[in-house]
């Protein structure tokens, strides 16, 4: 299985190298960081925008190639992935901000992917009956109603729960409030301001995940192999999970490698209404300020996203699919 991963791991590298590559030579050609200068009131003089501009690499009279080798360079030997039209460091900007979308987003993927799995498996096995029915009709809903909705309606109900027991069990705006006592009040706080964003997220991938599971748990549920296990006297419960079960989960882990990027980078929304600063306002806002080299990086983490994904995704299919391992 070593070489198996080793082979997917070095494709996956030079996927994102060259990716990344790319992303650079059109945020470089596209975006235009001079007019951020030239639209200043009073005016700046022309050599000193030129003068700001190479210092940070940002020249558009200087040739593209040559910009990007500076770029390269930096990143490869320095970890230095430049700065922003004004001068600004943007490894500083990604520094905190990583941590903001990671912290947001992993519990929530993690649910919406284990509770979707457990609840889509679990239904296939109740077809067309009413918790069936009724798990379908609320997942579409789900499914149906964009994020920014979801979010409001969720922050309309716990303003709600707050009024009607009189506490502020809920806190939703920006990462952290105010602090209670102890030493352990400090987390409980974080806690608080992450279970509305939490939930908004996890209820999107519950929702997709019961959906795919529940068709792919619905192929295999009559399969040859499950059948056969049943006939030789193997439990209906465990035949489920150890054959029916661990076929349809390949399909979804694959599926699940390539959500990751979008779930990090794709919670725009979630962050604008919960002020949260992570990556997804992040790169909206590289992209309208002109920041080549902010937006780069954002790209850059995306794909490093999908490659994670992607690593984890082969490790489950290796480990589901005794013909990967075997070949």
């Amino acid at each position: 299985m070593l070489p198996y991963l080793s082979r997917r791991l070095l494709n996956y590298l030079l996927l994102l190298f060259l990716a990344v590559s790319l992303t650079y030579l059109l945020a470089a050609t596209q975006l235009d960081p001079r007019s951020l200068y030239e639209l200043r009131n009073p005016p700046i003089d022309p050599a000193s925008i030129d003068a700001s501009l190479t210092a940070y690499n940002l020249n558009d009279k200087t040739p593209v190639l040559e910009r990007y080798w500076t770029w390269l360079t930096g990143v490869v030997t320095a970890w230095d992935w430049g700065q922003t039209p004004f001068g600004k460091s943007v490894n500083d900007e990604i520094g905190t901000r990583v941590w903001v979308s990671l912290r947001l987003v992993t519990i929530g993927s993690v649910l919406g992917i284990t509770l979707g799995v457990a609840l889509g498996a679990w239904t296939a096995t109740r077809q067309y009956r009413v918790s069936d029915r009724a798990i379908t009709l609320i997942s579409l809903i789900i499914i149906s109603t964009p994020t920014l909705v979801i979010a409001v309606v969720l922050q309309i109900l716990a303003i709600q729960f707050n009024q009607a027991t009189g506490t502020q069990f809920f806190e939703f705006l920006g990462e952290t409030g105010r602090h209670g006592d102890g030493p352990l009040a400090p987390l409980f706080d974080r806690l608080q301001h992450l279970l509305l964003p939490t939930i908004t997220l996890s209820l999107s991938g519950i929702a997709s995940y019961s959906r795919i599971q529940r068709n792919l748990m619905l192929d295999t549920l009559g399969a040859d192999y499950v059948r056969t296990a049943r006939a030789k006297g193997l439990r209906k419960g465990r035949a489920l999970r150890r054959h029916a079960l661990r076929t349809a989960l390949i399909p979804t882990g694959t599926y699940f490698a390539f959500t990751i990027a979008t779930l990090v980078l794709g919670a725009t929304f979630t962050e604008l209404i919960y002020g949260w600063h992570g990556m997804g306002i992040y790169g909206v806002q590289a992209i309208t300020a002109q920041d080549v080299n902010g937006s780069v990086a954002v790209a850059a983490f995306g794909g490093v996203c999908v490659l994670v994904g992607a690593m984890l995704s082969d490790v489950l299919v290796a480990a589901l699919d005794p013909r990967v391992r075997v070949s």
